[in-house]
């Protein structure tokens, strides 16, 4: 039966009494108006309800089936299974059920076009959209939400000012896609003109305007939201919420908690979640507990809150604990979830801990996911398990530029400047465009690796070639690579012809080089260009000194120190630690106050005996004091970073490796005596200090002495 013959027929159900005349011309026996009438009528309730089933169970072939067991189906089915097609990405399948409807209302164009756009053809979905025979509001905003779907921002606005009639969806399309464009002023001059606004209206501004990081803004249309008597959504609140969170307005956040309680969205997960962020960005953990314990939850969502808040106020070990908690629970935790635990995990330098975390994240199925493979790096690479880091970032199954950023840079920290130049090539052949981040990362492992050269080609690539500009840590690096390579002159240079205003960084990064190269004139000039950015640099205070105490000007050590207190500023105290089963042990320089002192001390006298028979003597310009040499020796000897390496030898198991942390650079005499100590006791001894790791083995250190 053609299309004509269906339109007629229908024609004739709809008259019975003028059918004669047409069954006749058509040829149709006299009885098909009743075996029609009784089909449709009689099967359609039960047909479409087992239609219905089947595709909300997206069991579409099954659905198919029952469909072509229909006589005659209406539009009304057509478009349900059409619809079935779309949202489960058969679009070919839907398209050709489409061109074979005998008859298409206003609503199967539409779902017809809505899934062209839901499985990315815009181009048919256009087709379809100019061969439609009657559009209405609907169409138009259909189309005009494709094209900003897919970018086309001035063709969906050229399309929405031919729009003959817009109703406030329309309105609320444009607003929305202008906001997510970030082209907000357009957005604030279209909503002022809309002839009605609904509550989706206002909380598409509050929302588009708080992601532009136009905060301020953001609450102020809450504010006259509330103003004009608008009732509030939960997704309203939800998006006052984060505002609030952003701009950590506690006041307004406290105020819309109570619109919260009124409004009875208090157990709204979405809500409940908001709260949390809220709270724990304002540092309030407690209310952000309160707001946890007032409902048993079972939501992921909610506890990963929870989790976070505790991780953004640093309380890492509480955020481990609601991590735990969630496992007891039988709370599943996801791919978020794993990031904020492996995130403290590496704000403790808890590696023990962060590995079972990874072995539960592998057992859930979440070992290759790209969020939590790139917190993996950031724990490895902070705990100094760079292996264990390529391993992470290896096994990740679709990399982001994260992901690469995270291993280059962390690689640079450790060193290996080889591998993130050929991380680098492998970056680029598979097409994963380099960002700020990535240029730094390199030129940092060309300053840890001396490889002058190469970070002049990477530099001037940077300054020609890259579409954004050339930032200040860019030029941080450049300086460090230059000073490290003696090239001080030329750093100082570079600093005074900088295309943006140096600050105390970048001069610090030149004055820590001048020590190792022996240039007072430089480091001179280097700390008064600090102290006149940053007059209570202790920096430049303490690195001056000690360049002047190298040299043996006691004098100008002496007033030095004056200066700094008089100005009340503090020397920074050198300190070392140890993390052990989840506890960090802290070393100060001759500290004699842990429990276990009185160990730690015979060993490095032990240590001592044994560093003459290979043939250390003490280097003592690294002891920064006008004393005897006697006292230089001895001031060596319990150095801070010394003294947690012999704790890590008296408390854990032979061969196991050692891993110190110190919150200033490495003691040149200490990188002397570990890389000895390292062959002595036949260890692994890795120590990280304030600019790079250090890998101490059988009497070599990874760094090759330059650092």
């Amino acid at each position: 039966m053609n299309r004509s013959t269906v339109k007629i027929s229908r024609a004739f159900i709809q008259k019975p009494k003028q059918s004669n005349t047409l069954f006749q011309y058509l040829n149709l026996p006299s009885e098909s108006f009743t075996t029609i009438s009784c089909n449709a009528n009689s099967h359609s309730p039960k047909y479409k309800f087992l239609l219905s089933d089947h595709l909300k169970n997206r069991r579409l072939d099954e659905a198919r089936e029952v469909l072509n067991k229909i006589p005659y189906p209406g539009v009304h089915l057509y478009t349900m299974m059409i619809d079935g097609y779309a949202l489960n990405h058969r679009l070919d399948d839907a398209i050709q059920l489409f061109e074979k409807m005998p008859v298409r209302d206003t609503v199967s164009w539409n779902s017809m076009i809505k899934g062209c756009l839901n499985g990315g053809d815009l181009i048919t979905a256009k087709k379809l959209f100019d061969e439609m025979p009657g559009r209405n509001v609907v169409s138009w905003t259909t189309m005009v939400n494709g094209y900003l779907q897919f970018g086309k921002i001035q063709v969906a606005e050229r399309l929405f000012f031919e729009m003959p009639v817009k109703d406030v969806a329309a309105w609320n399309s444009m607003i929305y896609g202008y906001l997510k464009s970030g082209r907000v002023d357009e957005a604030v001059n279209l909503f002022r003109k809309m002839p009605s606004r609904n509550v989706i209206s206002w909380t598409s501004m509050i929302d588009g305007l708080d992601y532009n990081g136009r905060n301020d803004e953001a609450l102020i249309f809450y504010k006259k939201m509330v103003g004009f008597g608008v009732k509030l959504s939960s997704n309203t609140v939800s998006c006052v919420l984060r505002a609030c969170a952003n701009v950590m307005a506690l006041h307004l956040g406290v105020q819309t908690h109570c619109q919260v309680v009124k409004l009875g969205f208090s157990f709204d997960e979405f809500i409940c979640t908001s709260l949390l962020t809220f709270y724990a960005n304002c540092k309030q953990m407690e209310n952000a507990c309160k707001v946890f314990n007032e409902k048993l939850h079972g939501n992921v969502v909610i506890w990963t809150a929870l989790l976070t808040g505790y991780g953004l106020n640093h309380k890492h070990e509480s955020a481990l604990m609601v991590f735990g908690d969630m496992i007891r629970m039988a709370v599943l935790p996801n791919q978020s979830s794993f990031t904020s635990a492996l995130n403290s995990c590496s704000g403790l330098e808890a590696l023990d801990k962060g590995k079972e975390i990874h072995a539960v994240s592998v057992k859930l199925g979440l070992g290759s996911d790209v969020f939590v493979g790139n917190s993996l790096i950031v724990l490895y690479t902070v705990c100094g398990s760079i292996n264990d880091a390529v391993a992470a970032f290896s096994n990740i199954g679709e990399k982001n530029v994260v992901s690469w950023n995270s291993i280059i840079v962390g690689s640079a920290k450790h060193g290996q400047g080889k591998l993130v130049l050929t991380l680098f090539s492998r970056m680029i052949r598979d097409e994963v465009d380099p960002d700020e981040i990535s240029f730094t990362g390199l030129l940092s492992a060309c300053s840890h690796s001396g490889m002058l050269q190469k970070a002049r080609c990477f530099f001037e690539y940077i300054s020609r070639y890259k579409s954004t500009a050339i930032k200040l840590q860019h030029y941080v690096c450049m300086v460090d690579v230059l000073s490290r390579c003696g090239k001080l002159e030329e750093a100082e240079e570079l600093i005074k012809n900088m295309k943006v205003k140096p600050n105390s960084i970048v001069w610090l990064a030149l004055l820590s080089a001048c020590r190792m190269h022996s240039n007072l004139g430089v480091a001179e000039r280097a700390a008064k260009s600090i102290l006149d950015l940053e007059p209570n640099c202790s920096a430049a205070y303490v690195l001056l000194s000690n360049i002047y105490a190298s040299a043996g000007k006691w004098s100008d050590v002496s007033r030095m120190r004056v200066r700094m207190k008089q100005a009340g500023i503090v020397k920074q105290l050198g300190c070392s630690w140890v993390t052990l089963r989840g506890v960090r042990h802290e070393f100060v320089c001759a500290d004699r106050s842990h429990p276990l002192s009185e160990k730690i001390y015979q060993k490095l006298d032990w240590l001592g005996g044994k560093l003459k028979e290979f043939g250390y003597v003490p280097d003592e310009s690294f002891a920064l004091h006008d004393v005897e040499d006697e006292q230089k020796k001895e001031m060596l000897l319990y150095h801070s970073e010394r003294l947690a390496v012999a704790f890590g030898l008296v408390t854990t198991a032979e061969g196991s490796t050692i891993t110190v942390m110190k919150n200033l650079r490495a003691c040149g005499d200490c990188h002397s005596a570990i890389k000895l100590i390292a062959k002595i006791v036949g260890r692994e001894i890795i120590v990280r200090d304030s600019t790079r790791f250090h890998h101490f083995r059988n009497g070599m250190c990874s760094c090759g002495d330059y650092w």
